[in-house]
């Protein structure tokens, strides 16, 4: 037994095929980024990274020091591996809201910032003020920072730093300082100018390795935070599409917009009201009736004729009479006859004759049509 498709549901399908096709891709697509997110291999300061960018070869030398690196991609995970004897790496300070991250930092013992910029200095670290933009390169510490001292010359510079009572390591050419240590009664925060000391394209370079593990492996645990914008937990920070349009964007629109109604009521006054016009030939129904007509009698078509009036009878017949479309000439005949009070085969002769022979013939058939029609209907 088959089963068989309409041809609106062929029509339909053959319409949708693609768009489903590309929906499937998409949530196929989707489902295998889900299950084979696991460990990021792609990103700077990526510890699964092993890119000149990433920073796999220092999460490996951490971990082979005993230290425990807890890889957090969310605040919410950042907070969560948090806690006591624990150093906190931010890989990118500025993309978190200053009540988080401060909240962060104080369950902390040690913090290492790496390129914090002005938002992060303005709202969180007040104190320490950018100074300058430095080349990466080689630089000695020149200052008392156990790490630094331990390290000796490194891979820094970028953003020099300055603070009242920090201690600052690495000066750049503007005397800032590109590693900055600030300490209080919790612990050090520690800023560095350059990510370039924890890449594994520079973590041989100088004293890069000794640096970075001294700073980040002081503690039995580390939380290696990499903030990103599209962390949920963060979004009552964001501004919205509308926050971020300058004011003036706003009055701009309004004028468009009135010069547009302006404009539009202008060209209304000018155009005026829609005018009708009406056709240029008014072509009467009979007129149709009467050009066949002519067709017929131009190609000596009188049988063709009949037969045509004939048929429009007997389809108005059945239509009186309330006969299925599909009745037959009996039925038809005596039903006529009974209405009409007409012998049968009179009937018959009229509306299932033989073939018109001539206009003469044609002209009485059209009559003798129209006389049965008006005694069916008047009974």
């Amino acid at each position: 037994m088959s089963t068989s498709v309409s041809p609106d549901a062929r029509r339909i399908w053959r319409g949708s095929r693609i768009p489903l096709a590309l929906l499937a891709l998409v949530v196929a697509a989707g489902a295998l980024l889900l299950l084979g997110r696991g460990e990021q291999t792609h990103g700077a300061l990526e510890p699964g990274s092993y890119e000149p960018g990433g920073a796999h070869a220092l999460a490996k030398l951490l971990a082979d020091q005993g230290v425990d690196v807890r890889i957090a991609h969310t605040i919410d995970e950042a907070d969560d591996a948090l806690g006591e004897n624990t150093t906190l790496l931010v890989t990118q300070p500025d993309l978190v809201p200053a009540k988080r991250f401060d909240a962060a930092r104080r369950r902390a013992a040690d913090v290492v910032l790496v390129t914090p910029g002005a938002p992060t200095l303005k709202d969180s670290l007040p104190l320490v003020r950018p100074v300058g933009q430095n080349d990466v390169g080689t630089l000695s510490p020149q200052c008392t920072v156990a790490a630094a001292v331990a390290a000796g010359d490194a891979t820094l510079g970028g953003i020099g730093y300055a603070a009242p009572g920090a201690r600052s390591c690495y000066p750049g050419e503007d005397g800032g300082g590109t590693l900055l240590q600030l300490a209080d009664a919790g612990g050090t925060t520690t800023l560095l100018g350059t990510s370039a000391p924890l890449t594994n394209g520079r973590l041989a370079d100088e004293g890069n390795a000794a640096l970075s593990l001294r700073l980040l492996g002081q503690h039995p645990k580390l939380v290696w935070y990499l903030p990103s914008a599209t962390d949920p937990a963060l979004d009552d920070s964001r501004k919205s599409i509308f926050e971020l349009i300058p004011d003036g964007w706003y009055f701009g629109a309004a004028q468009v917009g009135i010069a547009v109604a302006l404009l539009a009521l202008w060209r209304a006054r000018r155009l005026g009201p829609v005018v009708t016009e009406p056709l240029p030939v008014v072509v009467r129904a009979a007129e149709t009736a009467e050009g066949r007509a002519r067709l017929y009698r131009r190609a000596k078509a009188a049988d063709h004729a009949g037969e045509t009036l004939r048929e429009a009878a007997r389809s108005r017949l059945r239509t009186t009479l309330g006969l299925p479309r599909d009745a037959d000439a009996a039925a038809l005949v005596t039903s006529v006859s009974e209405r009409a009070g007409r012998p049968a085969n009179d009937v018959g002769a009229v509306l299932y004759g033989p073939p018109v022979t001539g206009d003469p013939a044609l002209v009485r058939l059209a009559g003798e049509l129209d006389r049965v029609e008006r005694e069916v209907e008047r009974t």
